[in-house]
C-alpha cells in the first residue's frame, strides 16, 4: 500500500533515512571509540531498540521504569536509569529489574541513596550508580566540583558501587543559534572533565564518563572526555534538530500524516492531526526558533499556525496548490513528543508501507501487577 491510500491520521517512519540515521551514529561513535547508549524515551519501541542494538548500541538509557521493565522483558541486558528512583513500590521494581539485567542508576543525593541501599542490602544485591553532574540545564544534578564529596557520602552504602559520571545538557534545546550549541556542548564536556578529575583526585575510580543530546554528540564524542554518548532524537531527528541548524529535513524520519478537511478562507487549510498527534510542544526546553507546531513537508508556504486537540489549522503564505481531500506529512517539532502519542509507526521505503512497529514502552500502557 502507498502512504497517501492510508486512513489519517497515521504517523509514518522513513525506514531507509531512519536506517541512515541509526548507522551514522553507530559509526561516529565507532570513530571515536566511545560506547552508544541510546535513550528510548525518544522512540519507546522494543522494535527499534532492537535495531538500534543491531547497529552497534552497546546498552540503553531509559527515562522511566517501565521502559527498563519492557526492555528487561525483551532480554536487553544493559540498561542504565537516567533520573534517581525514590518511594518504596518504585524501589522494588528496581529490585526485581536488578534480578534479571545489568541496571546501572543514576543518583544527585543521598536521600534517593539511602532508600535504595537498604533494599538492595535486603534482597542481597548491589548495582552500580553514576553521579549525575549538572552541566547548565539546572535540573538533577550536583555541580562538578561537589563529586566527590557526593561520592564519599555515598561509599558508606557498600551496595552502590560507584560506576562514574553522567549529565544531560539539556539546556541546548533553549540554543538560538549553531553557536549556541556549540557552547552547550563546551559546557558538557567541562562540567564531566571537571567531575572526572575532582573524582579521580580524591581516588574514587571513574569508569563511565557518559553525556547525551542529539545536538552536542558529536562535540561530545570527539571531545576525548566521553566514554559513553547517550542521544535518544537521533533516530528520527525533528523540527527542533532542524531549526537548531544539527541536520536538514531530508533526515527527519518520522512524520505525521494528515488529510485536508476544509478551506475555510483562502489562507486557511484545517488538518485532521492535532494536539493529540504533534503536541504542543516547541521543543524539549523550548525554543525560540520554532514558529509553528511542526513542518510540513515539501511546502515552505505552509505553516502549522494553531492546534486543536483533534485539528490543526494550517496558515498559508501565497499560493499552493492543496485543497480538501489532500494529504500532506508534518514533521513534529519534538518528535519525542510525538512518539508518545501513537501506538504504532507505520515503516515505509519510498512511500510504499513495509511494517508496523508497535510502541509499546509508554508509561502507564501495563496494569501494575497487583491488579
Amino acid at each position: 500500500m502507498n502512504i497517501r491510500d492510508l486512513a489519517t491520521p497515521s504517523f509514518l517512519l522513513d525506514l531507509d533515512v531512519f536506517e541512515a540515521n541509526l548507522r551514522d551514529m553507530a559509526a561516529m561513535c565507532g570513530r571515536a571509540g566511545v560506547e552508544l547508549w541510546p535513550m528510548v524515551k525518544t522512540h519507546k519501541s522494543t522494535v527499534i531498540a532492537r535495531w538500534q542494538k543491531e547497529a552497534g548500541a552497546a546498552g540503553f538509557l531509559t527515562g522511566t521504569l517501565d521502559e527498563a521493565e519492557q526492555l528487561a522483558a525483551a532480554g536487553f541486558a544493559d540498561l542504565t536509569l537516567a533520573y534517581p528512583v525514590a518511594g518504596r513500590a518504585n524501589i522494588d521494581r528496581i529490585i526485581a529489574l536488578a534480578r534479571r539485567a545489568r541496571i546501572t542508576v543514576s543518583l544527585d543525593g543521598i536521600a534517593a541513596a539511602r532508600a535504595l541501599a537498604a533494599a538492595l542490602a535486603g534482597a542481597g544485591l548491589e548495582i552500580d550508580y553514576l553521579i549525575i553532574i549538572d552541566s547548565g540545564l539546572h535540573r538533577f544534578g550536583v555541580p562538578p566540583h561537589q563529586a566527590a564529596e557526593l561520592a564519599a557520602a555515598l561509599s558508606g552504602y557498600k551496595k552502590l558501587r560507584l560506576r562514574g559520571v553522567a549529565t544531560h545538557p539539556g539546556q541546548v534545546y533553549g540554543a538560538g543559534d549553531r553557536e549556541g550549541v556549540a557552547a552547550a556542548a563546551a559546557a558538557e564536556v567541562a562540567a564531566l572533565a571537571q567531575a572526572r578529575e575532582v573524582l579521580l583526585s580524591h581516588g574514587f575510580a571513574v569508569d563511565t564518563v557518559a553525556a547525551g543530546s542529539t545536538p552536542t554528540a558529536a562535540a561530545a564524542a570527539a571531545s576525548g572526555v566521553v566514554t559513553a554518548l547517550r542521544p535518544g532524537n537521533y533516530v528520527f531527528y525533528d523540527n527542533t534538530q532542524v531549526a537548531l541548524g544539527v541536520v536538514p529535513p531530508a533526515r527527519c524520519a518520522l512524520a505525521v500524516l494528515a488529510t485536508v478537511l476544509s478551506r475555510p478562507r483562502p489562507d486557511t487549510l484545517i488538518i485532521d492531526a492535532g494536539s493529540k498527534c504533534l503536541g504542543l510542544d516547541k521543543g524539549a526546553h523550548g525554543s525560540s526558533l520554532l514558529a509553528g507546531f511542526g513542518l510540513v513537508a515539501g511546502h515552505p508556504e505552509l505553516t502549522v499556525a494553531g492546534l486543536s486537540e483533534e485539528v490543526g489549522r494550517v496558515a498559508i503564505t501565497g499560493e499552493t496548490g492543496l485543497d480538501v481531500g489532500d494529504k500532506l506529512a508534518v514533521i513534529p517539532n519534538h518528535a519525542c513528543a510525538a512518539a508518545n502519542l501513537t501506538g504504532w509507526l507505520i515503516g515505509h521505503r519510498q512511500g510504499n508501507t513495509e511494517c508496523a512497529i508497535p510502541i509499546d514502552m509508554r508509561g502507564n500502557s501495563r496494569l501494575p501487577a497487583t491488579f
